[in-house]
C-alpha cells in the first residue's frame, strides 16, 4: 500500500489488519467473456500488473490470452480474440506467434511484469518462452524457442521448462522462475540468458520403470544453491529477490551484492534423518501456521508482491489465503484453508487457490484468485471521518458513525450501548416482557429473536426451526437514565456481525462478515 500494510491499515485488538474482500472482475465460471467486469469470465487467472494509467493487467493463463480491466469493463489486451481457437473438446488453445497484440499468440501466460519504459513482460509458460508486449503492441519473444529445455544461450538459443514469473529490476535485467527446471534464471539487457543457481540433481520415480528430476533444497552461495519449481519472484528496494520456493514450502532470498541465498519464512518437517522430502516424492509437505517466520508453514506459496514498508505479501495457493511477512513474523491478511468464494472481511471471505497478489498505487491489494475464475480486490478498512479521539465511546456500523441519544459507556470491559439506537440500526424491533419477576430485553427480525435478561449475564437466541442457543456472557444489561442497555459484542455476534475494537479511538467496529453480490 501507499505506506505499507501496517503503515496504512486498521488493526483491531488482536492485531487483526482490517479489510474488505470484494470481486474486482469475473463471474466465476471458466469461460471467456469480455465486457462488464463483474460479468466477464476468466479461466484461471494467475497475475496480475498494475500499467502506469492505473489499469490493470490479467494473465488469463488457460484462455491463452492477457486481459485488461479498466473503468469496470474487461478487454483483451494482447492475444487473439477470446475464443477464436478451440480444440475439439471446447477448450481455447494456445500457440507461439509473434506480431500485433491482437493477431499473436500465448500457451498458457502465466506471470506478468512491467520495465522501466512501460513494456510489458511475460512469462509464457506453456511455450517455454518469454515474451514481451511493447509499448506500441507488438509482441516479440526475448528468449526461448517454444520447446522445452535447460540451455542458456541468446535470445532463442536458450531454452526454459515452464517459467512461472519473471521479475524485472531498475537496469532491465529480467529474472525468471524457470519452474520445472527448479532455477533462477537471468536474461541480460543483450538477450543472453544464464542460470544463476544450481541444476538439481535429485531423482525420482514418477511411475513403475520412469523416472525424474525433482526439485532440491539448498541455502548458500547462489551457485550452489537448490530450490524446487520455484513460481513467484518479487525484487525489493535493494534490488535483490524474494523467490517463492513453491515446492519447499518456503520464501527465499537471493542477495546478490554477497551471492548468497537464504531461507526467510517458512519450515516443513524433515523425514527420515534429514530430509524434508519423502521417499519418491516431489514437494516438501505443506501445512498452515501464522508466527515467527522461520517457524510458519505454507501450502504452495506462490505470487509475490513487496510493500513499501519492506514486507512481502504471498499467495498462499494451497492455503487459500493472502499471508504477510514483515518484521519476522507472518500473518494471514485473509482467507483461511478451507476453499470458497465468498466476499467479506478478513478471514469470513474465501479464495480457492489464489496465485498472486499486487499492491496498487491506490493502495488496495490485487488477488488473482485462480481456481475460482475472478480477480479480487482487498481493500484496508478505513474508519469514517467523523470518528476522532475525544475520549468518548463510539460505535461503526461499516463506514458510518452510529448515532446514539445516550452515551455508550465501558462497563466491566465491555463496551454497552442504548440496545434501542443498535437494534433500530439492524432493523430489529425491540420489545420488553417480564417472566418469572424478570425484565426480559427482545430483539426481534423475521424468524429470529435475540433475548437479554436485565441484570443477568447470558444471552439466548431463538430461530424457528432450530432450539433455542444459550450464550454465557461476562457482563448483563442495565437500566441507566430510563434507558436499556446491552453489551454490543454479544449482541452483535449473535446476528452474525463482526466485532472489532479499536483502542486508539475508543470504537466498536461492526461489519457485515460476507457480502452478497
Amino acid at each position: 500500500m501507499a505506506a505499507g500494510l501496517e503503515a496504512d491499515g486498521l488493526k483491531s485488538s488482536t492485531g487483526q489488519i482490517l479489510s474488505d474482500i470484494s470481486t474486482l472482475a469475473g463471474i466465476g465460471d471458466f469461460e471467456d467473456r469480455d465486457g462488464d467486469a463483474l460479468q466477464a469470465a476468466f479461466r484461471a487467472p494467475s497475475s496480475v500488473l498494475q500499467l502506469p494509467d492505473g489499469s490493470l493487467l490479467i494473465a488469463d493463463t488457460r484462455n491463452h490470452v492477457i486481459r485488461k480491466v479498466k473503468d469496470g469493463q474487461v478487454s483483451t489486451f494482447a492475444g487473439p480474440a477470446l475464443a477464436v481457437t478451440k480444440n475439439a473438446q471446447g477448450f481455447p488453445t494456445g500457440g507461439l506467434l509473434d506480431g500485433k497484440a491482437s493477431e499473436a499468440f500465448f500457451n498458457e501466460p502465466t506471470g506478468l511484469a512491467l520495465d522501466a519504459k512501460g513494456n510489458v513482460y511475460v512469462a509464457d509458460a506453456g511455450n517455454h518462452a518469454i515474451r514481451k508486449i511493447d509499448v506500441n503492441g507488438t509482441v516479440s519473444t526475448v528468449a526461448g524457442n517454444g520447446v522445452p529445455g535447460n540451455k542458456d544461450g541468446k535470445g532463442s538459443e536458450a531454452t526454459f521448462n515452464h517459467p512461472s514469473d519473471i521479475a524485472i529490476s531498475a537496469d532491465g535485467t529480467v529474472y525468471v522462475a524457470d519452474s520445472l527446471n527448479h532455477t533462477i534464471r537471468k536474461i541480460a539487457t543483450d538477450g543472453r540468458v544464464t542460470t544463476l543457481s544450481a541444476p538439481v540433481t535429485r531423482v525420482i520415480q514418477v511411475r513403475p520403470g520412469e523416472a525424474s528430476f525433482a526439485g532440491e533444497y539448498h541455502d548458500g552461495s547462489l551457485s550452489t544453491a537448490t530450490f524446487n519449481e520455484p513460481s513467484g519472484l518479487a525484487l525489493d528496494g535493494k534490488g535483490n529477490l524474494y523467490v517463492s520456493d513453491t515446492g519447499n514450502q518456503r520464501i527465499r532470498y537471493i542477495d546478490f551484492a554477497s551471492g548468497s541465498v537464504s531461507t526467510i519464512a517458512g519450515s516443513t518437517p524433515t523425514v527420515g534423518g534429514s530430509t524434508i522430502y519423502g521417499k519418491n516424492e516431489l514437494y516438501a509437505a505443506g501445512d498452515y501456521a501464522d508466527g515467527e517466520a522461520l517457524k510458519a508453514k505454507f501450502d504452495f506459496p506462490k505470487g509475490l508482491t513487496v510493500t513499501s514498508e519492506g514486507g512481502l505479501l504471498i499467495a498462499d495457493s494451497l492455503n487459500h489465503s493472502v499471508r504477510y511477512l514483515l518484521n519476522g513474523q507472518v500473518t494471514t491478511v485473509t482467507g483461511t484453508p478451507q476453499t470458497g468464494e465468498a466476499d467479506g472481511v478478513e478471514q469470513s471471505a474465501a479464495f480457492y487457490n489464489p496465485s498472486d497478489v499486487l499492491v496498487t498505487t491506490q493502495g488496495n491489494v490485487i488477488v488473482a484468485d485462480a481456481s475460482n475464475n475472478k480477480v479480487r480486490k482487498i481493500t484496508p478498512y478505513q474508519l469514517p471521518g467523523a470518528v476522532s479521539n475525544d475520549g468518548q465511546v463510539k460505535v461503526v456500523s461499516g463506514n458510518k458513525l452510529i448515532s446514539f441519544d445516550a452515551q455508550p459507556e465501558i462497563q466491566d470491559g465491555r463496551t454497552m450501548v442504548p440496545v434501542r439506537a443498535i437494534s433500530e440500526t439492524f432493523g430489529y424491533k425491540v420489545t420488553y416482557a417480564e417472566r418469572a419477576g424478570k425484565s426480559i430485553v427482545q430483539l426481534s427480525k423475521g424468524d429470529l429473536t435475540v433475548e437479554l435478561t436485565i441484570g443477568e449475564t447470558g444471552i439466548t437466541r431463538k430461530q424457528t426451526g432450530l432450539p433455542d442457543l444459550k450464550v454465557d456472557t461476562d457482563v448483563a444489561p442495565y437500566v441507566k437514565q430510563d434507558r436499556t442497555y446491552v453489551p454490543i459484542r454479544f449482541f452483535a455476534e449473535q446476528i452474525g456481525l463482526d466485532v472489532q475494537w479499536h483502542a486508539a479511538v475508543q470504537t466498536a467496529i461492526l461489519r457485515v462478515k460476507t457480502f452478497v453480490k
